[in-house]
């Protein structure tokens, strides 16, 4: 993790509520945790944003008590393979076939073992079916098991106006048809749903180029591309990026779409800790004095891979000092904003604007429609010749069909709400009413007792609950009390670190994110959930809610 000590990161610093040590504060940090080389001559290139973050380590006795609930899990689970293989346990859904027993496995043993055994327990909580659009309430189908989780029907009762506290909806755009979706209608009227071509051949229409024109205008970058999917504009560009001799220098806690573009690749890949700078400088450091290994050649290219916001820790990166090292080296950097794009910064313009940095420091921009913006598929940004180059080198331009037109004019809407091109400032008032609901909610959890994860800014609210039992047990509960929560476990996060994800919207109003908090707070003293050490008594005032409010 980030600090597996547990504290508080302030400006790249470590402010531990016990002496530890942390790469934040490493030997090249100094007044904000600015890198040196970027304070030559008295002078830094963006502002001191103040950074806080917290990392609390679990009490003794919880990381005890979550093992030895793995540990008696998995002794049940080889009885239960027993008694499974002997005929005695009646569900038999978990038994291979006589007819498939000479196959090969699909799986490796311990996984499968794990899928059986442990996360079979606890399956119903997960890939709930909802059947309304993903707004700050929804509807979920509910649906029961007859053979512990194996298989699902639906009981035909639907469970309504569910609190969503799971969707990526940010800006709360993600809502229920109205008149300003209008244009929606009429460009699926005119276009039809698809396009049914690449990019390359006939797939590249004049929505398409709106749509590019003002996202480049958006991020105030010289030109962008947009792709159809946000999985695949990270694993299908990062190819077209490096390769054979390039060096990739990954966050550790990157999201699986830069994983997969970076083993694509075909570059040698190097981890660093994950917002760890001092880290990151020694393999940068490295790789500049010894170069390609055997050969000693110099790195064709040096890539830096980070996200903005983390989508499971919900820290945001320490951009400042990333792009000095960047510049110190003569690395390049690609930064995702899935997560950041929409949602943080002062008008939504992502991690740059947050630190107020020119989005020209970051080599290639990267962010996906998913999210704040209510769509789908993703986009690259930044230089001309960049973009240029990967119109006629990624493989999502070459093989992959263009996006939706009715999608494309959904985010077009989006942006043009957000740039206030619409005549109206209510874009402005969606990004700070998220961040006002953002740090309520986060300092209200902190009174309470429960630990957090994560930057003060991110409205990505990972809640650590640490045993298996109490996973279940959580979402469960919530579900009854109809609030719909994400719960994750391992192999998603390490294995004593399951937590609940909440999303919280510009769309929740403080009475439903009251209600959350109500609930939060008896199911906290029913599963015994608050273990944090350093309770906040008072909520300190960081933002004045009155320079929130924006005239019509």
């Amino acid at each position: 993790m980030a600090n597996p000590g547990g504290g508080t990161v302030c400006n790249g610093k470590l402010h531990n509520h016990k002496k530890q040590s942390n790469g934040l504060q490493g030997r090249n940090c100094t007044k904000n945790g600015i890198v040196k080389e970027a304070q030559q001559n008295g002078k830094t290139h963006f502002s001191d944003k103040l950074i806080v973050e917290s990392f609390e380590e679990a009490p003794l006795h919880v990381m005890v008590f979550t093992y030895m609930g793995y540990g008696i899990g998995t002794l049940f689970g080889y009885l239960r393979d027993f008694l499974r293989n002997w005929g005695i346990e009646k569900c038999n859904a978990a038994v291979e076939r006589k007819e498939q027993r000479d196959f090969v496995p699909l799986y490796q043993d311990f996984e499968n073992f794990y899928t059986r055994n442990l996360y079979m327990r606890i399956r119903d909580n997960w890939n709930r079916p909802i059947c309304s659009a993903p707004g700050p309430l929804f509807d979920v189908m509910e649906r029961v098991s007859d053979d512990y989780n194996w298989t699902f029907r639906f009981t035909g009762r639907v469970i309504k106006d569910v609190i969503n506290m799971g969707s990526y909806n940010f800006l709360g755009l993600a809502a229920k048809y109205d008149e300003s979706m209008r244009t929606i209608k009429d460009v699926l009227e005119v276009y039809g749903t698809g396009v049914s071509s690449t990019r390359h051949e006939m797939g590249t229409l004049d929505k398409h180029k709106e749509l590019e024109d003002l996202v480049a205008k958006f991020l105030n970058v010289e030109a962008a591309m947009v792709f159809g999917m946000g999985f695949a504009t990270n694993s299908m560009n990062i190819p077209a990026l490096v390769g054979k001799g390039c060096l990739i220098l990954s966050d550790e806690l990157n999201h699986t779409s830069l994983v997969l573009g970076a083993r694509l690749s075909g570059a040698t890949i190097r981890i660093f800790k994950h917002n760890n700078t001092q880290s990151l400088e020694k393999l940068l450091r490295d790789a500049v004095i010894y170069g390609q290994p055997r050969t000693r050649r110099a790195w064709k290219k040096i890539l830096i891979l980070v996200e903005g916001v983390y989508s499971m820790e919900g820290s945001i990166v320490h951009l400042p000092q990333i792009i000095a090292l960047k510049k110190k080296y003569k690395a390049y950097l690609y930064m995702d904003e899935a997560h950041s794009i929409g949602a943080v910064g002062p008008t939504g313009r992502g991690v740059t604007e947050f630190f107020g940095l020119d989005p020209h420091e970051v080599d290639v921009l990267m962010g996906t429609f998913t999210k704040s913006f209510g769509a789908a598929g993703g986009y690259i940004a930044g230089r001309k010749d960049l973009v240029d180059y990967l119109r006629v080198h990624s493989h999502s331009a070459v093989y992959a069909s263009s996006m939706s037109p009715p999608i494309a004019e959904q985010i077009i809407r989006s942006l043009k709400h957000l740039m206030g091109l619409d005549g109206t400032t209510q874009g402005l008032q969606r990004v700070r009413q998220l961040a006002k609901n953002t740090r309520y909610f986060r300092q209200r959890l902190q009174e309470m007792g429960f630990i957090i994860y994560g930057n003060e800014n991110a409205s990505v609210v990972p809640l650590l609950l640490y045993m298996p039992g109490k996973v279940a047990a959580f979402a469960r509960h919530m579900l009854e009390k109809k609030i719909g929560v994400v719960v994750v476990g391992f192999p998603a996060t390490p294995l004593a670190e399951a937590r609940a994800r909440f999303c919280v919207s510009a769309a929740h109003t403080r009475e439903m994110l009251d209600t959350v908090l109500e609930a939060l707070h008896e199911m906290g003293d029913l599963l015994q959930l608050k273990y944090s050490r350093h309770k906040k008594s008072a909520r300190p005032e960081l933002y004045d809610e009155t320079s929130f409010e924006l005239e019509d």
